[in-house]
């Protein structure tokens, strides 16, 4: 069965100096952050590679993992961004939509700058090759918080048989003050196992978001949000399951110090 792996990593971060956080080493053995996490999904038995790059980002993972990697192809897609209409891109459904005349298989398709740990691409791959609907992972909330500070996560609201009823963004989320009962809700770290046709639907919200929002410099089409909105209108049946891999993300700069260690 053909199964795709594809890695959103077009953006620069502006909280991380401008740099690629996705090629900061933090692997025992030198490796990169993006190369540690496709070291860890290739065992789950993908058979090629979409990085969706930008203006910042192609050449240096063209030059990284070029064509091929470890035997497995590897091919780009490219999100435009016009600075003259534009402050930004159009946000992460815009980027994953870029794939959709690379795509005819089943895909995982999740963030460059975090590792998800490698029980989490078996669990989405086994679900792909057994089902017809689409899945996720979530993780513990309490294990996606940092030590320090505020963060935004997205929590998953479910059914018994635990299909996805709902995605909600919760802001300003600090582990100190988060109250026990709240430690084993399911998280969501944007990694979501889909089929070709969810991504035509998700450009048909694309078209349909930017055709709304012409003239605006900064709104974003957001991959959550959409999911949650084909969910919600029942174009889409999503399943969650919990993992017990360990989250390593890396946003600020300094946070790259706490993946090596960890890693270690």
């Amino acid at each position: 069965m053909e199964l795709a792996l594809v890695y959103m990593v077009a953006g620069l971060s502006s909280r991380f100096g401008g740099r690629l956080k996705q090629l900061v080493n933090v692997g025992p053995r030198g490796e990169t952050l993006i190369e540690y996490s496709v070291k860890q999904a290739l065992p789950a038995g993908f058979t090629k590679i979409i990085f969706i790059v930008g203006e910042k980002t192609e050449q240096p993972f063209k030059e990284l993992f070029k064509d091929n990697y470890q035997g497995i192809p590897v091919h780009y897609a490219f999100q435009h961004h016009n600075p003259e209409e534009r402050d930004r891109p159009w946000g992460t459904n815009d980027a994953l939509c870029t794939i959709k005349n690379l795509i005819d298989c089943p895909l995982v398709v999740c963030n460059g700058d975090d590792i998800y740990g490698e029980e989490t691409f078996q669990i989405l791959t086994n679900h792909l090759k057994n089902n017809n609907h689409d899945a996720t992972v979530g993780y513990r909330l309490i294990e996606v918080l940092p030590d320090t500070g505020e963060v935004h996560r997205g929590l998953f609201q479910t059914d018994e048989n635990n299909f996805i009823t709902d995605l909600k963004e919760t802001f300003n989320l600090e582990k100190s003050s988060l109250h026990p009962e709240h430690h084993h809700k399911l998280s969501s770290m944007n990694i979501f196992a889909l089929f070709p046709e969810t991504i035509n639907k998700l450009n048909n919200r694309l078209i349909a978001f930017k055709e709304n929002n012409k003239g605006h410099r900064t709104t974003e089409s957001l991959l959550p949000n959409e999911i949650s909105s084909l969910i919600k209108s029942n174009q889409i049946t999503m399943k969650v399951y919990p993992t017990s891999s360990k989250w390593y993300g890396v946003t600020n700069p300094g946070d790259e110090d706490i993946v090596r260690e960890q890693l270690k």
